[in-house]
C-alpha cells in the first residue's frame, strides 16, 4: 500500500467514525426531543387550569430550554452537593432568568408567579423519572 492509499484508507475511517457518531447524536437528539415532549405533557397536566391556556405548547419548549440554558451558565450543574448529597436550586433566579430571556427574546409576557408554577413543574417531571431526588 502506498502513502496516497493509506491515505484514503484513514479518510474512509475516519469518515466511518464520524457517521458513527453523527447515528449517536441523533439518538440523543430524538431522546431529547421525546424527553422534552414527555416533560410538555407532565407541564400541562401539573398546571392548574387557569393557566394550561396561558402557556402553549410552544411556550413550554421555549421555558425548557430555558431552564437548561440557565442551568449551564449558571454552573450549577458544576455545583457541590452538600453533606446531604443535594445542591441548593433557587427558583427564584430561574423565574427571573426566564422572565428576562423572554422579554429579550419578544416570546412571552408572563408573570413570575405563572413561571414559578411551570418551572416547579419541570423540577416534579425531572423528580418523578429519578432525574432529581
Amino acid at each position: 500500500m502506498d502513502a496516497h492509499s493509506e491515505g484514503k484508507l484513514f479518510d474512509y475511517r475516519l469518515l466511518t467514525v464520524v457517521k458513527k457518531q453523527s447515528f449517536l447524536m441523533n439518538d440523543e437528539f430524538l431522546m431529547d426531543d421525546l424527553d422534552d415532549d414527555k416533560t410538555v405533557e407532565f407541564i400541562h397536566n401539573f398546571l392548574p387550569i387557569e393557566l394550561k391556556d396561558k402557556f402553549s405548547d410552544d411556550d413550554l419548549y421555549y421555558i425548557i430550554d430555558v431552564i437548561a440554558d440557565y442551568y449551564f451558565s449558571s454552573g450549577l450543574l458544576d455545583a457541590k452537593p452538600d453533606a446531604d448529597g443535594c445542591v441548593e436550586i433557587d427558583t427564584d433566579k430561574i423565574v427571573t432568568y426566564i422572565i428576562k430571556e423572554a422579554k429579550k427574546d419578544k416570546i412571552g409576557d408572563w408573570l413570575p408567579e405563572d413561571i414559578e408554577l411551570v418551572v416547579q413543574a419541570e423540577m416534579e417531571y425531572g423528580n418523578s423519572i429519578g432525574q432529581v431526588d
